[in-house]
């Protein structure tokens, strides 16, 4: 909260951020405005800091949300820059790291796809690829989903053969493999196609990638023609069955193949404080499919309140974000206009021109209204499960009795401990709040100076680590702790909140059911009250699996990664004389991984079947 101030020194206050504002230069930046409490409350940019910022100040704005951030400034940071477009990568940057409560924020997605064609092997491979590219390779894309990548792959593997095995497995090859046998490869590993005519594959499925399917045909043509009239028939048949692979995918595909080789398509849709940008991709002239973008703060961001004018602001915080870091296309088709000075600093930042066609007509139309209704779907899908997810929140609070007057704030934390057969313990604690789940906000906990298996020492390490800091300040807890468990880590998790002082009424176990079918879980609680089974169907068993899943999904996940990475380092153990897979498994099991085999004495290394005096002073004197 701001901090109180009395009317006069407020007045004061104002006077000299007004004067702040009028000594600002005529040129072009990023401003920064603050709270009283020092909350970063919104970033921007403008070509002239001066009267972009005074435009702020010089408007009755009344109750609007751009009024209330108006009248919560107090303090006011600005940034020179050299060009507009340099202000923008600053503003972006700002945004994605500050999180300014009134800016329209979408968060960073995993990174594209992309499909790579290893041009640096004398016989290039085409592959799935995510990642910093290399530029030994060619790389083609991005696409918006690992489908469409695949989807590409598999049609350059019916027309043009092209290998997609590793490295390691072409030079190891000795006949073809079942790829060569149903036509889908034309086995270079052992010599059936020439380098030279493999070459020339690998140049056509490039020019294809591109779009120059035009092209592509008329060399095949003349390639099948020439081998014909040379009496090459076999090699002609082969390029015959290329033609004819390469003509149906274009066949298939003719609604989506245009005289465009890269467009982006953006379609916008706004439903009261929630939007979605669809993004579709058409790359070589092909369709490949769309992914929706759903912001975040733009319940508190500043919208202009004519309908048109919001989708335009979300759109250009869209491309101004997503395009920073990813290449501009030379046609950008969207719904509602961009912002022309952006689409210009966009172009400066990229070294590249983008044309921007918003009333497309022919095929560009079709896919701009493809992504229309894309978004339409999009955003109909997230408003129905935001609304299931928040009966399901409301349900698990009065099927619990908790006097939770804001449903929105509710929390949960989660707990589970996840091991294989006492090595490589790993739990997990998982957060919901909000009506969802928040990664960012997950833990793992690696569990160590525990017998191995034991599941209570483990939830005991756990709970205490997590929650001996929040001790003295209650307000650091959720509304309830979840365990992955029945009466006895319920017990457990109860002798811990007793030790910290903590309200034992927060924990609930979720013990399996008859048969740990599931749907017949029930309800543990700490507090002696009745254990509690909610019918299989109850949308407050269904959040409350949905949580459970999801801690032991991360958890496991976690433990397979370090049980992983002790048995990599476990092959030290092998390296000595007398340790076999199966003593090393037995050592693994006893100590709890790699570590712990580290840690241990002599003595205690003795204490491992099949273990002698020797063996054990041979192992200890390896591993220090």
């Amino acid at each position: 909260m701001d901090q109180p101030a009395t009317p006069a020194a407020a007045g004061d206050a104002r006077d000299a951020l007004l004067r702040e504002v009028a000594a600002l230069p005529h040129l072009p930046g990023v401003y920064r405005y603050f709270a009283a409490d020092g909350t970063l409350l919104y970033v921007g940019k403008a070509r002239d800091l001066r009267k972009r910022v005074s435009s702020y100040f010089q408007k009755d704005h009344g109750g609007t949300r751009i009024g209330h951030m108006v009248g919560r400034i107090a303090r006011l940071q600005t940034t020179v820059t050299r060009s507009e477009a340099e202000a923008l990568l600053l503003e972006n940057n700002l945004i994605k790291t500050q999180h300014p409560r009134y800016n329209i924020l979408f968060r960073d997605d995993k990174s594209y796809p992309y499909l790579k064609l290893g041009t640096a092997h004398p016989y290039p491979r085409m592959a799935y690829f995510r990642g910093a590219t290399d530029r030994r390779d060619s790389y083609f894309g991005p696409y918006p989903s690992a489908w469409a990548v695949k989807e590409s792959i598999a049609v350059l593997q019916k027309v043009f053969l092209l290998r997609t095995c590793e490295d390691t497995v072409f030079v190891n090859r000795t006949r073809p493999c079942l790829l060569h046998q149903i036509h889908r490869c034309s086995a270079p590993c052992v010599g059936r196609i020439s380098q030279a005519d493999y070459a020339a594959d690998v140049d056509a499925a490039a020019r294809f990638l591109r779009g120059e399917h035009d092209g592509v045909l008329r060399e095949l043509q003349q390639r099948m023609e020439s081998a014909a009239a040379e009496l090459r028939f076999e090699e002609a048949a082969q390029v015959r069955d290329q033609i004819g692979a390469l003509s149906r995918v274009l066949q298939q595909q003719s609604m989506e193949v245009g005289a465009e080789h890269d467009v982006d398509v953006l379609a916008v849709e706004l439903q009261g404080r929630r939007a979605c940008v669809n993004l579709a991709m058409v790359r070589g002239g092909r369709h490949l499919g769309d992914r929706a973008y759903f912001p975040s703060q733009l319940h508190d961001a500043e919208l202009p309140d004519d309908a048109e004018q919001a989708r335009q602001a979300v759109l250009d915080a869209f491309v101004a974000q997503h395009y920073l870091e990813l290449p501009l296309p030379p046609v950008l088709l969207c719904t509602t206009p961009i912002d022309a000075e952006l689409l210009g600093a966009l172009q400066e930042h990229a070294g590249a021109r983008c044309q921007l066609v918003s009333a497309p007509r022919g095929t560009r139309r079709h896919w701009l209204e493809m992504a229309q209704q894309g978004a339409r779907l999009a955003l109909a899908r997230l408003l129905a499960e935001e609304g299931a997810q928040q009966q399901r929140t409301r349900a698990l609070i009065d099927a619990l009795g908790l006097d939770v007057a804001d449903a929105d704030a509710f929390s949960v934390e989660c707990f589970d401990v996840s091991h294989t057969a006492g090595e490589a313990t790993q739990a997990s604690c998982v957060v919901f709040q909000h009506h969802a789940m928040q990664p960012s906000r997950y833990r793992r906990y690696g569990i160590d100076g525990i017998t191995p298996g034991d599941d209570y020492a483990a939830m005991r390490q756990v709970l205490t680590r997590r929650y001996s800091r929040v001790a003295d300040a209650a307000a650091g807890l959720p509304d309830i702790v979840l365990i992955d468990g029945g009466r006895g880590q319920v017990a457990v998790a109860r002798e811990v909140f007793d030790e910290l002082g903590l309200d034992v009424a927060r924990l609930v176990g979720v013990e399996k059911g008859e048969g740990r079918k599931v749907g017949l879980e029930e309800l543990v609680f700490a507090d002696a009250r009745p254990k509690l089974a909610l019918p299989a169907d109850s949308a407050a068993l269904l959040l409350v699996a949905q949580i459970r899943d999801e801690a032991h999904r991360f958890a496991i996940t976690g433990m397979r990664a370090k049980r992983a990475r002790a048995r990599t380092g476990g092959s030290r153990l092998e390296d000595i004389a007398g340790i076999g897979p199966k003593r090393r498994a037995r050592l693994l099991a006893r100590f709890g991984g790699l570590r712990g085999v580290e840690a241990a004495s002599v003595d205690d290394l003795m204490t491992v079947d099949g273990v002698s005096r020797e063996l054990a002073q041979a192992i200890f004197a390896a591993l220090h």
